[in-house]
């Protein structure tokens, strides 16, 4: 007999994006619910830029002019996802898209039809919708119309945290408990094999609490500039909680999983996708895969581990979009306009992750002249980097490519195809493609490997597998785990083979909706 400390109908392990959807969503259809957060809440969503991907028709895209279908984004949304998940699956998520971007208004989270007209990784406090993905570049604008469906979260600078505030106080108007500096540390299973509860531990109140909550904080900030700063906090933080009073805690309908990714594990990292080590770890040390292991240890299986989303965005400003991307050999590899994911993808799997963009004389100046109006603050920081410092000039290409350690011949090649006027071979718009003219030319290092000013973040998509209509997590022979569910970055889903700006987030949205409401119902198989 477990000597339970508290109980909840339904625990909801991690309170960021795809824990608050599970929390609310099981809160209104009845159940009590207790959230479990390592630190203060918001997870990585708190840290992203707030986007959410969705289409189908959404009032911003009607206002900004833009007819959009359910049926159009399934179709450009195929060639992204590539199978992640079925067909059926996919469809139900364009088809409810417009219908979670509404939910999630009536949180509280608001929205903003002004639209982006140029091509950006992120867009400034004057654009709230744009096109995040690769809507606009072959072969996907082939398959499918182009619409913008990266609806930013409005406010200013990043707007994560606009969004996990919102859902934070959806959630406690619903009467959902928020238990913090409270680490997961094993489940409870019944002797039906049910999962029953978990223990946990708490950082101890006072001093120890209160230094704890401010070495995380920093920890946070620091991590997305510069990992190796933001490292030296991570003992002390696990210190902290190592210290903490342990708890058992019963769910009497059931666990839902969503406590991130794994890329803050190096081991797993090594494991799974050791090609991506060098990358800048982003989230929280919170997505260090625990959540996937305690899924793991209660029989659950993993998919797609393998796959890591780098991201290696070469605008705004949008003008270095008309340089070249080279690898070491001096050949392209890319449509300089594709989505940084993307980029960063095929850097990485079929370029040993090194990679130069090259540009003229004309080019950078006319970057520096963008600058002020395409750029948010920490944009404009990285690339004042790369324009004023973080490049290696030369007055010749020979030149050039000796200091940059790229196969001279290559690079002629390569620039002289892309002068030539012939159509591009990557298929990038004319309108972003110019001669590369007379020097002096410049060669950013756009490589994998973590560096001051200019880092290559990078998330993890594989997750413990579950049944895509529950959400409740699955054993390798496809057999549900009684009362154990996953949403999130914890769980397989729609980004978890490919990811544009907003997918995951939207994947939260979806994932923990339908844990939340599953869960809620105590389903038993």
């Amino acid at each position: 007999m477990v000597q339970w400390d508290d109980e909840a109908d339904v625990l909801v392990v991690g309170f960021g994006g795809a824990g608050a959807c599970a929390a609310i969503e099981a809160a209104d259809h009845g159940a009590a619910v207790l959230a479990l957060e390592r630190f203060d809440g918001g997870g990585a969503t708190a840290i992203s830029g707030g986007v959410v991907y969705a289409g189908g028709g959404t009032a911003q895209q009607k206002e900004a002019g833009f007819d959009d279908t359910p049926e159009a984004m399934l179709r450009y949304l195929r060639v992204e996802t590539a199978g992640a998940v079925s067909d059926e699956t996919l469809r139900e998520f364009c088809e409810s898209s417009n219908d979670n971007l509404e939910w999630l208004q009536r949180q509280g989270v608001p929205f903003d039809s002004s639209f982006c007209p140029y091509k950006t990784s992120y867009p400034t406090n004057r654009h709230y919708l744009y096109y995040s993905g690769n809507e606009i570049v072959p072969p996907y604008r082939d398959e499918a119309e182009p619409a913008p469906r990266g609806h930013r979260v409005r406010g200013k600078g990043t707007s994560g945290k606009g969004l996990t505030d919102n859902l934070e106080a959806a959630a406690r108007s619903r009467g959902v408990r928020v238990w913090r500096q409270t680490a997961v540390t094993e489940l409870i299973t019944d002797d039906q094999g049910r999962v029953a509860g978990l223990r946990c531990r708490q950082v101890p109140g006072g001093l120890k609490r209160a230094l704890h909550r401010l070495l995380s904080r920093w920890n946070r900030k620091l991590n997305i500039y510069y990992r190796p700063l933001g490292k030296r906090l991570d003992a002390p933080i696990r210190r902290l909680e190592r210290s903490g009073t342990f708890k058992r805690v019963r769910a009497r309908r059931g666990i839902v999983l969503a406590a991130g990714g794994f890329v803050f594990d190096k081991a797993a990292l090594a494991e799974h996708a050791p090609a991506y080590r060098a990358g800048s770890p982003l989230g929280t040390i919170g997505d260090d895969g625990s959540g996937i292991r305690l899924g793991q240890a209660a029989g659950g299986a993993t998919t797609r581990m393998h796959r890591v989303s780098a991201w290696r965005f070469i605008n705004p400003p949008v003008a270095l979009s008309k340089g070249v991307l080279v690898d070491r050999a001096g050949e392209r590899f890319v449509n300089e306009l594709a989505y940084g994911a993307k980029v960063g993808e095929r850097m990485v799997e079929q370029h040993d992750g090194r990679a130069h963009l090259i540009a003229d004389q004309r080019i950078v100046d006319e970057a520096r002249r963008q600058l002020p109006r395409q750029c948010l603050w920490f944009q404009r920081l990285q690339m004042e980097y790369l324009l004023r410092a973080g490049h290696i000039e030369a007055d010749s290409v020979e030149e050039l490519a000796r200091r940059t350690g790229i196969d001279p011949d290559g690079l002629a090649r390569t620039l002289a195809a892309y002068n030539s006027g012939e159509p591009d071979e990557f298929g990038k718009a004319e309108d972003h493609r110019q001669t590369i003219g007379p020097g002096p030319y410049y060669a950013f290092d756009c490589s994998l490997r973590t560096k001051r000013g200019y880092p290559c973040p990078m998330i993890t998509l594989g997750g413990l597998t579950v049944d895509e209509r529950t959400g409740m997590v699955t054993r390798a022979d496809g057999s549900g785990i009684d009362g154990l569910y996953a949403a999130g970055r914890n769980a397989t889903g729609i980004c978890s083979e490919s990811y544009v700006s907003g997918l995951s987030i939207a994947d939260c949205v979806h994932s923990g909706r339908r844990a939340g409401r599953h869960v809620a119902e105590g389903i038993r198989r």
